[in-house]
């Protein structure tokens, strides 16, 4: 889920002073189906920032100005949202032509102008920050959509979108300090952490996007970068704003959002200028952004039965426009007409505006009622082994712990010395759009979670011992969403000495309980980057469920062994430290 920040300075100035304080606010956050994640102080400073985790398709909130505008509305303190229009300027449209030779890289974009804005540097900020939201969100890290926004009283239109090689594209990129031809600003972004996962898109391909002026000034190399020459700054008055994309759908929710968010701090708010795209291709021009005012009729009754209550159809109409939503009864007294504005392109079918009324309605005042089926339930066998286990691994000493089944691409890859990198990431499952770079796949083992937290407790007194029962995720071409959970004990021991026969012992302790017989399990040499050499093993079992000879099968259930120092640096540890990692899926009955 993205989530946004914003000060408390700018909270009570838009909303008030009761709504300050952080439960207040909280409150009113969980009321309108939104979460307060966390409350930042400052050091050295009385500044609180409040980080607010937002729906993933709310993208009209994905800015400090929308979430405080829909707030607003919904407290009654703005009568209703306000009214998006597209104006003509003065001076004639600015034109944008894409070339044909666009086709095969990035064929789509659009463009809109905002004309005499003024940003304070906390809005420009949030300008920038809003666009880095939409790139990971919406525009899944700008595979979909690539923004570009630029100072419009630095360049001169007429605009011209085409492909290049990469040899003939020559400007400098923003924020830099020399120029550099496309192939040298691939290589040089290489090493940046920030663009270094927006190369591939580009790589290998013969030709580059690249968008030009009327005086050849390079305003942007979508999806890369933009050009120094047309960067924004507090001071900018008129902003261009380009959007180059794969899919025309998600092009144009993502100049909606930016353009409806933002037209606030326009001279004359909430007005957009339309940029006319000339497609060389087809000779078509399409004229946007649109801003289409769309209308859905939905019955008050098929509401009351979905959310379960009994609401009157006309204070349904009252709870839609507190949800920036307008609406008006119909002459049959059951429908309602919905106004849907531009900026909630979640809105798709009437499910998304009966869940706005309950929203508005509040699901605390919804009333509990029985189920009208009754279920008998029984615990799943896979979580009755987990907790028979849990409960024992317990009381041999260890401590439970709980780690975030999301980790980074480097937690199961460089930093556990994997030899093969790229590979190592590759089998993992991605998050498409990954809201922080701590959160991009899903975890393949419990080992580094386990030694992340110890690191974050290695002042604790010593040695630490701790373990998690828990799943992770495989890919698997067998199943039919391509993966599969996988139920695993891990458990670690940190100390002054490496501890190996005490996480020994934890594994024989494990087997006895399991009801393996001596010489079922054994341990065999191994070689794994993320262990000593020499110091690590592969426990290998024989097992049956009732203990026939005839019905046992060979399992290789994990590793244990003592951690590589390489391994122990990156996690900023000075001890030694053995691990166990097995699967006990084989032993569910």
């Amino acid at each position: 889920m993205p989530i946004i920040s914003v000060g408390k300075e700018t909270v009570l100035k838009e909303l008030g002073e009761k709504l300050c304080e952080e439960e207040p606010f909280g409150d009113l956050l969980f009321d309108y189906g939104l979460e307060l994640d966390e409350v930042e102080v400052e050091p050295g400073t009385d500044r609180v920032t409040y980080r607010v985790e937002l729906p993933a398709n709310r993208y009209d909130l994905l800015s400090s100005e929308g979430l405080l505008r829909a707030l607003k509305v919904y407290t009654a303190q703005l009568s209703e949202s306000p009214i998006y229009k597209v104006v003509e300027p003065e001076n004639g449209r600015i034109t944008l032509t894409v070339e044909s030779s666009t086709k095969d890289v990035r064929p789509i974009c659009v463009a809109a102008v905002l004309r005499d804005v003024t940003l304070s540097s906390g809005a420009l900020a949030s300008f920038i920050d809003l666009q880095d939201k939409l790139h990971l969100n919406l525009g899944r890290r700008r595979t979909l959509v690539a923004i570009g926004t630029h100072d419009l009283d630095t360049i001169k239109p007429p605009f011209v979108y085409k492909a290049l090689p990469p040899k003939e594209i020559k400007f400098k990129p923003l924020n830099q300090k020399k120029e550099f031809d496309a192939e040298e600003l691939m290589e040089h972004y290489k090493s940046d952490l920030a663009l270094r996962g927006y190369l591939k898109i580009l790589e290998n391909e013969p030709l580059y996007p690249v968008i030009y002026d009327s005086q050849g000034i390079v305003c942007s190399m979508p999806p890369i970068i933009n050009g120094d020459h047309s960067k924004m700054s507090a001071n900018t008055k008129n902003i261009f704003i380009e959007c180059t994309a794969t899919d025309e759908t998600k092009a144009k929710i993502v100049l909606n959002t930016i353009v409806t968010l933002f037209s606030q701090y326009c001279s004359a708010q909430f007005t957009v200028e339309p940029v006319n795209v000339v497609y060389e291709t087809t000779g078509e021009t399409k004229s946007l952004p649109q801003l289409n005012y769309r209308t859905e009729v939905v019955s008050g009754s098929m509401a009351n039965k979905k959310i379960g209550v009994n609401i009157p159809v006309n204070e349904m109409a009252n709870l839609l426009t507190k949800m920036c939503l307008s609406a008006e009864l119909q002459s049959n007294g059951d429908a309602i007409k919905v106004t849907i504005p531009p900026t909630r392109a979640d809105v798709l079918h009437a499910c998304d505006i009966y869940e706005d009324i309950a929203i508005a309605f509040g699901y605390n005042n919804v009333e509990k009622v029985f189920p009208s089926t009754n279920t008998v339930a029984h615990q799943l066998p896979v979580n009755k082994l987990s907790d028979k286990l849990k409960e024992n691994v317990a009381m041999a000493g260890y401590t439970e712990v709980f780690t975030f089944s999301l980790c980074s691409r480097a937690d199961i890859s460089s930093s556990i010395c994997k030899e093969d990198v790229d590979k190592a990431i590759e089998n993992a499952v991605h998050i498409s759009n990954p809201a922080t770079l701590e959160f991009q796949v899903v975890r393949t083992s419990l080992i580094p979670g386990l030694l992340k937290t110890v690191s974050s407790n290695r002042k604790m007194p010593l040695p630490l011992k701790l373990f998690e029962l828990s799943d992770v995720v495989l890919l698997d071409s067998t199943k039919d969403v391509g993966a599969r959970n996988e139920r695993r004990l891990a458990a670690i021991f940190y100390g002054k000495t490496s501890g190996f026969e005490v996480i020994h012992g934890l594994l024989d302790r494990v087997m006895q309980l399991l009801e393996v017989k001596n010489g079922d399990y054994v341990i065999k040499e191994a070689d794994d980057t993320l262990f000593f050499p020499g110091r690590c093993a592969e426990v290998v079992c024989s097992w049956s469920p009732d203990g026939s000879e005839e019905k046992k099968s060979t399992h290789t259930l994990g590793m244990v062994g003592v951690i590589h120092p390489s391994v122990l640096k990156n996690f900023d540890l000075i001890y030694p430290c053995s691990v166990l990692e097995i699967n006990v899926e084989p032993f569910v009955l």
